[in-house]
């Protein structure tokens, strides 16, 4: 919440209310992700359903959220702080967005994976989109509470997520040069896995807004990526 107090009252409750927009759709892309994660895994096609429809509850509320900052924008003309605040939350819905998309995504790859034999992998995979779903919900939390050391702890995790998926690229394609018969099912857990991978960039990504609307400023460090794979295109 924006801790200056402005003449206006009005301004402050639609700061606040900004936060909390922020604070729901968060929650909404946090709980998608693992369900998705819970859909594969079970290979339950019904969950992995419920979770493509209700990506449009993260879209609505992303509409919601850029109406209300541009309107503030608009409106009351921010500036320093309140300025950062409306520019984290266009920002950050942004994010939290494509992590909806990349859950909505992995759904459908999941529905297609019903049919076929179980692969182990899959588990590698959950642990890897708990790792996600801890990031996105502790990146939120840094968000609400304007906490920029939280927003760093998080931005290192990343390293972790990708190797990871480092780890799993090989793991994948060792199924497949074992029994070309399972091509076809590993080729769709390698665009799952980039998908979990990806929603992971967007919490950091998240992660460095929140360091911008602390601080005014962005990391001095230029954040690392441990991912070898050269399959950056597999995010369908």
């Amino acid at each position: 919440m924006n801790t200056v107090e402005h003449t206006v009252k009005s301004y402050d409750s639609e700061l606040t209310k900004l936060d909390n927009a922020i604070a729901r759709m968060g929650g909404m892309a946090e709980s998608l992700l693992g369900q998705a994660s819970e859909a594969l895994v079970k290979r339950d096609t019904a969950l992995a359903a419920d979770v493509i429809h209700d990506d449009l509850k993260v879209d609505e509320l992303e509409t919601e959220i850029n109406a209300e900052a541009t309107r503030i924008l608009a409106l009351r003309q921010p500036v320093a702080d309140d300025l950062r605040t409306v520019i984290s939350a266009l920002k950050t819905s942004s994010d939290l967005e494509r992590i909806g998309d990349l859950s909505k995504n992995i759904a459908k790859r999941t529905i297609t994976l019903s049919s076929g034999t179980p692969i182990g992998a899959v588990h590698t995979i959950a642990r890897m989109a708990s790792l996600v779903q801890s990031m996105v919900h502790n990146v939120l939390d840094a968000y609400l509470e304007r906490d920029e050391r939280k927003a760093l702890d998080i931005r290192q995790q990343d390293e972790v997520v990708d190797q990871l998926h480092t780890s799993l690229f090989r793991e994948l394609l060792t199924y497949m040069m074992e029994d070309p018969r399972n091509i076809t099912s590993c080729t769709h857990l390698l665009f799952i896995a980039k998908n979990v991978e990806r929603a992971g960039d967007h919490a950091t990504n998240i992660a460095e807004n929140v360091y911008f609307l602390v601080t005014g400023a962005h990391p001095e460090d230029e954040r690392r990526k441990d991912d070898e794979t050269s399959f950056t295109g597999l995010e369908g």
